[in-house]
């Protein structure tokens, strides 16, 4: 009887790890249900528009995207600048980058409608579209990652690991470029076609990465009953608290460079002041949750215990969804303005506000894609072992 008492919490664990691969997976085929349904029914069943073209699903995959790069920023610190704090998570950190990308890109080509036309794209190459680079650099980080991970696994491949970490950094920067520079060229829209949004891509990609990077690494520690060091839990959590204040400086200089230029005033007002859903999912979701409640976690002396960096990671990744919400169905539902100085109006539906609202079937779709990520991680780690080993007392 003591011999089965000593052996039930193991099994209990077993059972609820597969438990939570069950929901995983059902999150997945409730994703892809959504994707048959808006496939079958077409595009009437969700809240998309002919002005709101990108919807929920799109604010899913890019912040899984842009956080895929920025995750990785644990692996650049502890290969490429030799960093002992953060060497043992690199291994972590390089799975998470692939389970997001999967995640990100399955949501993307579901949402775009005929998936299967992706063979078109792969086998009639444009160079002149933005989508087509983007095809070459999301297959190229995959590439560069499963290098990376192969050469900090396999002993013999060690002496490789640094160059693969070097090449993984310089990947990830242009990927997240590429992401930035989608926006950034599309100058049909007030809201993008400004040269700051690919470094304000960037540096959001390292608050974002490395809150979901918390996230994991706690949920793994609690886990094995493991308690993270100290030393190691104060760097991560002070550096977290620096790409968020860095973040922050770049949504601020975008908008008040918008502010600057007379055209763009109305959009500023809309997007700030006026624009209903969207001035308070940027005020309220970005700024007061997801950067200053964070802040006051991260540095105030009553808190930075385990505990506290957990919730600021929350509230940083809620940030991060209503800043995307914002910037990129806000974007769109701003009037074009075809010509300046004049007010235009027709039965289209020229000049007016867009409407949206996310329909069950794109908050399904975007939900499988989180889905997605979190099975190739929890397989990942559980027949791969990436539970980080070492626990260094010093730098």
């Amino acid at each position: 009887m003591n011999q089965m008492a000593s052996h039930s919490p193991l099994r209990f664990k077993n059972r609820l790890y597969y438990a939570l691969l069950a929901a995983g997976g059902l999150i997945v085929l409730l994703g892809l249900y959504a994707a048959h349904m808006m496939e079958t029914h077409g595009h009437i069943i969700t809240g998309m528009n002919n002005q709101i073209v990108w919807g929920a699903p799109h604010v899913f995959a890019i912040f899984l995207i842009i956080s895929a790069s920025g995750v990785l920023n644990v692996s650049s610190i502890g290969s490429v600048f030799n960093k002992p704090a953060y060497k043992a998570r690199a291994p972590l950190a390089g799975l998470l980058s692939i389970a997001m990308l999967a995640g990100g890109l399955t949501v993307l080509m579901l949402d775009l409608g005929r998936p299967e036309r992706i063979i078109v794209a792969a086998t009639h190459y444009n160079i002149t579209s933005v989508f087509a680079w983007n095809i070459l650099l999301y297959s190229g980080m995959f590439a560069a990652v499963v290098v990376y991970l192969w050469t900090m696994m396999e002993q013999r491949m060690k002496a490789w690991s640094k160059p693969a970490g070097f090449l993984v950094l310089v990947w990830r920067f242009i990927l997240t470029t590429g992401t930035g520079v989608i926006f950034s060229f599309l100058v049909a829209r007030q809201a993008f076609g400004t040269a700051i949004l690919p470094p304000m891509f960037i540096v959001i990609s390292f608050a974002w990465g490395m809150a979901v990077f918390h996230i994991v690494q706690s949920s793994i520690y609690a886990w094995n009953a493991k308690s993270l060091d100290e030393y190691v839990q104060k760097r991560m959590r002070n550096l977290m608290g620096l790409f968020v204040i860095a973040a922050l400086y770049f949504v601020a200089t975008y908008h008040l460079t918008n502010l600057y230029f007379a055209k763009q005033t109305e959009f500023e007002r809309f997007i700030l002041i006026g624009g209903g859903v969207y001035p308070l999912l940027f005020w309220a979701g970005y700024i007061l949750v997801g950067n200053i409640l964070p802040l006051l976690l991260i540095y105030h002396p009553s808190f930075g215990k385990t505990g506290s960096v957990i919730v600021a990671s929350i509230l940083i990744i809620f940030g991060g969804f209503s800043l995307l919400y914002v910037l990129i169905i806000g974007g769109q539902a701003f009037p074009l303005s075809i010509f300046p100085g004049f007010e235009a109006s027709s039965s289209f539906g020229d000049g007016a506000i867009g409407l949206y609202q996310p329909s069950i079937p794109e908050i399904m779709l975007g939900v499988g894609g989180v889905g997605i990520s979190f099975l190739i991680t929890a397989i990942g780690i559980r027949v791969l072992d990436f539970v980080p080993r070492e626990i260094p007392k010093s730098p």
